[in-house]
């Protein structure tokens, strides 16, 4: 039974990378931070022998400076156009619904969500449609930044491993 406790960690490693790799894409999962949690768990494994407190501490920078961007690229977006409240939480709410639609919905919930809020907040078609816009480049913009950021950690955490 001893034996059996490191491969069921092992398995909560690879499904926590995993799903953290996947909540980079989809905006209702906390993805950097769950790929962090998986990275520090195998370190942990390990007795930190192999990643140290210097590299989890690197890890961590980057997943703060993920969450963060990506926060603020989606709302910058929607701000840089002026884009009313209504229209950031339909954005966030499009996102949310977006998710049951695959990745069709992941794609066109944001935007749908941020024109309907802007719709209910002023009522012009034309300044809805360019809110819309607006926060949806934003939430590309925060989602490669994630992308990049959740990469880079996997880089640095097998550089550590190995080297």
């Amino acid at each position: 039974m001893v034996e059996a406790v490191p491969v069921l960690l092992w398995l909560l490693v690879a499904a926590l990378v995993v799903i953290g790799l996947a909540g980079v894409i989809v905006p209702a999962l906390p993805g950097v931070p769950i790929l962090f949690a998986g990275l520090w768990l195998a370190a942990w494994i390990d007795g930190y022998q192999s990643v140290g407190s210097w590299t989890l501490g690197i890890l961590g920078v980057l997943t703060v400076f993920a969450v963060v961007v990506d926060f603020l690229a989606s709302v910058f977006g929607a701000k840089r156009v002026g884009a009313s409240p209504e229209a950031i939480w339909g954005a966030l709410i499009g996102s949310v619904v977006g998710l049951m639609f695959g990745l069709l919905g992941l794609l066109l919930g944001p935007f749908i969500g941020a024109v309907g809020g802007e719709l209910m907040a002023r009522g012009g078609p034309a300044r809805a449609a360019e809110v819309g816009v607006a926060t949806w480049i934003g939430l590309v913009v925060g989602t490669l930044v994630k992308l990049a950021v959740s990469l880079a950690m996997l880089f640095i955490f097998v550089f550590a491993w190995f080297w």
